[in-house]
């Protein structure tokens, strides 16, 4: 698998992004990051959120 193509747990984008996974299960239920629920687990695309992130930062 490519590193693009990587899916990210909750625990794990957390520690990518270094914040807390309360604030981000909290970004993920308002729609603030990009993400989806699987089941009752949320999963994370590293790609979208590299974009989000790239985007976030061109907005401040």
């Amino acid at each position: 698998m490519e590193n693009r193509d990587k899916i990210f747990t909750i625990r794990e984008l957390s520690e990518y992004l270094k914040i807390s996974t309360s604030t981000l299960y909290k970004l993920a239920q308002e729609g603030k990051i990009p993400g989806q629920k699987v089941g009752r687990h949320w999963r994370f695309r590293k790609k979208a959120i590299d974009s989000w992130l790239e985007n976030k930062i061109e907005q401040d």
